[in-house]
């Protein structure tokens, strides 16, 4: 996944080092992103989604008629969550993953294959902040709320990656290293 999302940055011009914007992507993938408050649907579902419910849809990656996709995502969201939703939705699109025309079974449960979730979550979170962005802001101490700040995540995906990539343990066993030698 690094390799990969090394590469799909590289696609929109970035280094590991810069902030990624996931509608940059998307858009080269040709894929359209729409608010969730900009389609139609009925105001008691908007409102459900938007407002007594909101952490119940976040977004969605959707197979139109015509062959393409479009990501659906809840405008009522913090831009942070925003952009970890797209990265995510774009990640499946970037990793092929095909889909279902169908986003519920018959009992209502949304459909999703655990292994692509978790390549997506891997993924866009390589997208997002990158390893070896990571690692660098660790052996330079920065704090979780200013590695969120710096690549426009929220402070607990900033916490996840700078942990998920073992970043904070490397800089830690070289800062011992150092002090033994």
């Amino acid at each position: 996944m690094k390799r990969l999302a090394l590469e799909l940055r590289r696609e929109v011009d970035l280094t590991p080092y810069d902030r990624f914007d996931p509608l940059v992507l998307a858009e080269l993938y040709g894929v359209e992103v729409i608010r969730l408050s900009e389609i139609e649907c009925s105001p008691a579902a908007l409102r459900h989604f938007q407002l007594a419910r909101p952490e119940r849809f976040s977004g969605a990656l959707v197979p139109q008629s015509d062959g393409s996709t479009v990501i659906i995502e809840n405008d009522s969201h913090e831009p942070e969550r925003r952009v970890s939703t797209a990265s995510h939705e774009v990640a499946h699109v970037a990793l092929e993953h095909p889909f279902a025309a169908t986003l519920t079974d018959t009992k209502g449960c949304r459909v999703s294959i655990a292994e692509h979730e978790a390549e997506a979550a891997e993924l866009s979170g390589e997208l997002l902040l990158p390893t070896d962005a990571a690692k660098r802001l660790a052996f330079n101490k920065v704090s979780d709320a200013d590695v969120a700040r710096r690549f426009g995540i929220s402070i607990q995906f900033a916490r996840w990656r700078m942990n998920a990539t073992g970043a904070r343990k490397i800089a830690a066993r070289a800062a011992v290293k150092r002090r033994a030698t």
